[in-house]
This record gives structure tokens, sequence and C-alpha cells, in this order.
């Protein structure tokens, strides 16, 4: 048993070994920097990656995607974390519209920065919870990620109908004035928002580990994508944060993300510790 125990764990560390090595290689190659994601979870999606792609070892794989980016590309979707629904945690996007919104009113022109969108969900929540507030035509969206798949997605605004369920669900408990069906249409098994929605709306490639501010903002929302960064990554996201919002502007993230112990947490101060909304001192 201990000559298994001995083996399991030799293996674990060559594969650290050889995770620590294809990052760096996908950083000299690409110029993507995964460096800083959270280890385990990494560990998990690379290991998924090695069964797929069908070779024996992380370095097998390292070797093939450096010499074929189409490859890369593939990989490129187990790297990147595309989870989401429509107003995900409802009570979020209800203390959005309830507390955060009224106070976002008194500018004569917003900005929001939806950072980490993935294919979009939250910023599609954003844009209609901001038109039935009657702020929507006074706001542009800046949904921006690292995946370009993710981004037209995104853009498209389509998703499958068998979805819409839970997503009604979520729309109607954050404080939804209408039905969501009235926001799309639906036809060959999927569901399409109206393009209405999406006219302020900018997309763009940024990344949160090696590209700067670029825009002042009133509103960050950037919801489970910390929790895949380490301690350091996650000070340099909320570094661009605080530096892109204004003062008394708002920075939202997820259930399970805090400011707690960042760098940054004598830049803000709790304006709803409860669903993670923080005010920028």
């Amino acid at each position: 048993m201990n000559a298994m125990n001995d083996a399991k764990h030799d293996e674990d560390a060559l594969f650290d070994i050889e995770l620590k090595l294809i990052l760096e290689a996908i950083y000299l190659k690409y110029q993507h920097d995964f460096r800083h994601y959270s280890a385990s979870s990494l560990r998990r999606r690379l290991a998924q990656a090695v069964h797929d792609f069908d070779v024996p070892t992380l370095s097998h794989l390292q070797e093939r995607i450096l010499r074929d980016p189409s490859l890369f590309a593939r990989l490129f979707q187990y790297l990147t974390v595309q989870v989401s629904e429509m107003f995900r945690d409802p009570q979020y996007f209800r203390a959005i519209r309830e507390q955060v919104v009224p106070i976002l009113q008194t500018y004569p022109s917003i900005k929001v920065w939806v950072a980490g969108c993935s294919s979009g969900e939250e910023l599609w929540s954003l844009a209609l919870l901001f038109a039935e507030e009657k702020i929507a035509d006074r706001t542009v969206f800046y949904a921006t990620d690292i995946n370009a798949q993710a981004l037209r997605a995104a853009e498209n605004g389509i998703y499958p109908l068998d979805r819409m369920k839970g997503f009604s669900q979520n729309y109607l408990a954050a404080g939804g004035k209408r039905l969501l069906s009235d926001y799309y249409h639906a036809a060959y098994g999927a569901a399409k928002f109206s393009q209405t929605l999406k006219s302020r709306v900018v997309f763009a490639d940024h990344s949160l580990a090696t590209d700067s501010v670029f825009l002042e903002a009133h509103l960050v929302s950037c919801r489970n994508v910390l929790i895949y960064f380490d301690r350091s990554l996650q000070d340099r996201a909320l570094g661009l944060f605080s530096d892109s919002l204004v003062r008394r502007g708002f920075l939202g993230l997820g259930s399970k993300e805090s400011l707690r112990f960042s760098k940054y947490t004598d830049h803000f101060f709790d304006f709803n510790s409860r669903e993670r909304l923080y005010q920028k001192v």
C-alpha cells in the first residue's frame, strides 16, 4: 500500500511540474497567461484534456499544442471556465435593482464593465434590468473576456430553450417586471434575445492577467471569476477594478468571493455584504 501511495505521490508531483511547464509554454507561444490561475482547478481541467486529446502525458500535449495552433484553440476551451446563467443568485440582481440603480440614476451617463463575461448571461441580465429601470439609454456596457468563442456567443445572445425555465425563475426572483419571454424569440429549440438590449454594448477581448484599465466605470460586475485565480492574480484584478471605478462606484463579486484579506480591502466599504456588493471609498 505504501508503495502504491508513493507512486501516486510521484505521479502527482510530476504532473504538477508538467503543469507549470505547459502554462509557461502557452504564455511564451500564445501570450495567454494562465500561470496564476488556481492550480487545483487547472489540474482537473488539464487532466481531462489529456484524456480527451488521447495523449499519455501533459508533456505530450504541450508538444502538440506548441506545433499546432488549431489544437491550442481546442485546449483553450478547457482553460477558460464558461459556467453561467441569467440572473444567477437572484438576490444579487435584486440588490442592484433596488439599491444600486437609484444611485446610478443620479449620473447623466453610466458605464458598466462586465469583466469575464463568458457566454454573456450576466451581461444580458444587466442590460435587461437597466432597460426595465429606464437607464439603459444612457448606459454603455463593456463586456470583456479572453475567450473569443465565448464573446461571440455573448454577442449573439442565443441560448438553448430548455434553459429558459430556470432563467425565468431567476428573473422573477430578481424583481423582474414582466415575463422573460417578452425579451426573446424562440425558434428551433433556442431562444434569441432582443438585439435592442445590446445596442449599447461593446464586446472586447481583455485579460485580467495581462491587460490594463481601459475605462472609467460606475459599476464593475465580475462574478465567479476570481475563484479561479490565485491570490496574486486576484489582487491584480481587484487593482484594475479599483483603478477603473469612479469614486463611490460599485463593485459586484460572486457569492464565494470577497475583498477580505486582499490588498484592496481599504479601497472599498461594504455596501451590501450579503450580496458581495462594495462601494469604492
